[in-house]
């Protein structure tokens, strides 16, 4: 054929800086974000801490809105026995003191900030860009900059964000390290990390277009990108760029299952390794063998040597079955509730923690001197500074409400743990917030991923709810938190001269309808 030059109009999303911003937020912790805060203010001059009272604040220099939520005559508190319909109310920017809602009447203005984080991760042990004084770089340790010990998650998204990768890649990547268990292992298959991505764009898609509004309210002109129902994703791009996530540290991640994670790791080693041909062969084809110790089906099959296998074997051992477990730390962490739950007059009430984030506003000294037709540099800068003051101020928003909003329905679901412990834990799933709230189950799990929930019986991270189901005689069911909690009462209260078998712990719990093998009770033990 011969080389020719043809023009073709296409469609593409773009990710705006303002939007990955909205949508990392979600996603830090509360240490994470107050040092994100800290960085914002030390770089944006538009942007300041608002220290007036909530109850005397009038004006939202951020959104040009008010800077005070309208509380309710009742304090906002939540009656689970009634549906109560409430106006919805505009949130200051970051408004932690404002922050009790109606659990049925309130509605999240944007879903994107919250439903997907694709080209870039902050991270969060990222310190000032220069300090005051100068120090011994063999004296510096980088870890004491952590603001939280970190996690598999945090070192996969370091490791993405040096690697190049197409937008849509990216996206992709994004979903399956979101998918990785602290041990590792990938836990979606390929076909549920595209439904996600391809449910994400949908979402990106709403947003560029609520973005594109806001910023020519402003009197800001774009080109504007065409929108369109989304870049097709095939199964094997996914599994295309899983391969590329396989090879990041530690060896083994990302894997689906104990071979592929073995194998991930045998075949990184250099090629003359002595034994890693005859280690790859009887991982990829004897490990069940192997398990069960059935060396000799292993040498017959195989066609090796007694010698020749227990060097493979000896090779196999020094493999990482958990490639997670060398990078998550056991070290003690303090952390920050970012929701609280409390009763009063016999009912729940569950706010932000107002001591989590400070209020902001914009600098209405500064922008006072911004002149609209003025083109020179330093009115410029100021415009542009007050544009991510506001766009800053409005994620922080969206961030406070959306985790508000999940809270709600959690406390909705198990006001049982909270009047009795976790005997009346229910079974809970992603899927059933994110179909309560109206969002995807990848975007229940960031909100819920370091947020934490202090209520009368401790702090709990907000997964801690989440529970699967065991079902009962009756056709019902029971959580699996629950009947944690009903073995080890009974195990508590058992006779030490005499402990409770576990058939008769099956037995007992048999009795109040729960039905659970013997093999699980001894798992739980």
């Amino acid at each position: 054929m011969k080389p020719t030059l043809q023009l073709k109009s296409g469609q593409h999303l773009t990710m705006t800086p303002q939007l990955q911003q909205a949508i990392r937020l979600l996603q830090l912790s509360t240490l994470d974000l107050q040092t994100e805060i800290q960085e914002a203010l030390e770089s944006n001059p538009l942007l300041d801490v608002d220290e007036s009272s909530p109850d005397n604040d009038s004006n939202d220099s951020g959104n040009g809105q008010s800077d005070s939520t309208s509380k309710t005559d009742n304090d906002q508190n939540l009656d689970f026995s009634k549906s109560q319909d409430t106006q919805d109310t505009q949130s200051s920017n970051n408004n932690a003191d404002d922050s009790s809602v109606d659990l049925e009447g309130k509605e999240m203005p944007n879903e994107l900030p919250v439903d997907s984080d694709w080209d870039t991760m902050f991270d969060g042990a990222a310190g000032p860009s220069s300090s005051g004084g100068s120090f011994d770089d063999d004296d510096f340790d980088y870890d004491s900059r952590n603001t939280a010990p970190e996690s598999i998650y945090d070192n996969l998204m370091w490791q993405l964000n040096l690697t190049p990768m197409s937008d849509m890649d990216r996206m992709i990547a994004m979903a399956i390290i979101e998918g990785i268990n602290p041990k590792g292992y990938l836990t979606q298959s390929v076909e549920e990390i595209r439904d996600g991505v391809l449910a994400q764009q949908d979402v990106v898609a709403d947003l560029v277009r609520l973005q594109q509004e806001e910023l020519q309210a402003m009197d800001i002109q774009l080109q504007p990108d065409d929108d369109d129902d989304g870049l097709p994703v095939s199964l094997e791009e996914v599994l295309a760029v899983l391969h590329r996530v396989q090879q990041f540290d530690p060896p083994g991640v990302a894997a689906r299952d104990l071979r592929e994670c073995l194998l991930i790791q045998l075949k990184q080693l250099p090629r003359d390794e002595p034994h890693r041909d005859d280690a790859i062969m009887v991982v990829e084809m004897f490990l069940d063998a192997l398990g069960a110790r059935d060396f000799a089906t292993i040498m017959r099959k195989g066609k090796l040597s007694e010698a020749r296998l227990k060097s493979a074997i000896a090779l196999i051992q020094t493999l990482n079955p958990y490639p997670g477990s060398s990078v998550e730390t056991d070290d003690t962490q303090y952390v920050i509730p970012d929701v609280i739950v409390s009763k009063d007059k016999g009912r729940w009430k569950v706010e932000l923690n107002p001591e989590a984030t400070p209020r902001l506003r914009v600098n209405s000294s500064y922008a006072s001197m911004i002149q609209r037709a003025d083109n020179s540099s330093d009115n410029t800068f100021l415009k542009n500074n007050l544009q991510e003051a506001r766009w800053f101020i409005k994620s922080l928003q969206s961030r406070n409400e959306t985790l508000l909003k999940v809270a709600t329905k959690i406390v909705e679901y198990q006001i049982g743990f909270l009047e009795q412990g976790e005997e009346a834990m229910k079974p809970l799933v992603l899927h059933d917030i994110a179909e309560a709230v109206g969002m995807h189950e990848s975007t229940i799990s960031r909100v819920t991923t370091q947020k934490f929930m202090h209520t009368p019986r401790g702090i709990f991270e907000l997964k801690y709810f989440f529970s699967s189901h065991v079902s009962t005689g009756s056709g019902g069911e029971c959580s699996s938190t629950a009947i944690r909690a009903i073995i080890k009462k009974l195990i508590a209260a058992e006779n030490p001269k005499k402990p409770l078998s576990d058939s008769k712990i099956a037995n007992i719990l048999e009795e109040q309808d729960i039905k659970v093998a013997r093999r699980t009770i001894a798992k739980y033990r």
